[in-house]
Parts: structure tokens; C-alpha cells; sequence
């Protein structure tokens, strides 16, 4: 199960509550048992590897001349 983050929106205490994926977004603030709404975050995104432009890591396509010839 998800833990997600909430903030009462009474005294703006932030907390953490394991719930399930479908219950409803509210919860009961722990300190002042008034309604809390959950908070969204961005999440970050990491990409790693070859294979997001076409220049990464592109194969040369012929050999490299010596200019000292």
C-alpha cells in the first residue's frame, strides 16, 4: 500500500498515512481531528541509457582521417 501525504487544512500539519490505492483522498487531522487533503508532488524522472536523442552515442560513419599524412 502507498503512503501518501496530507496537510490538515485547520493547523497545517503535514503527515503521512498508509492507505490503499482507491480510498477517498481526506483523512482526519491526528492533532485537531479536522479535515485533511492530500498533497501531490511532482515525481521526479530519471532517464538513463542510450536511446533518448538521436546523437547519443551515434557510430561514426566512416573512419576519422589523420591530417598529419
Amino acid at each position: 500500500m502507498p503512503i501518501y501525504q496530507y496537510q490538515c487544512s485547520h493547523c497545517n500539519l503535514c503527515f503521512e498515512l498508509k492507505q490503499s490505492f482507491n480510498a477517498a483522498p481526506t483523512a482526519s487531522c491526528p492533532e485537531c481531528q479536522e479535515m485533511a487533503y492530500r498533497l501531490f508532488s511532482p515525481v521526479p524522472v530519471l532517464f538513463k541509457g542510450p536511446g533518448f536523442y538521436v546523437t547519443d552515442h551515434a557510430k561514426s560513419q566512416g573512419k576519422v582521417k589523420n591530417s598529419s599524412n
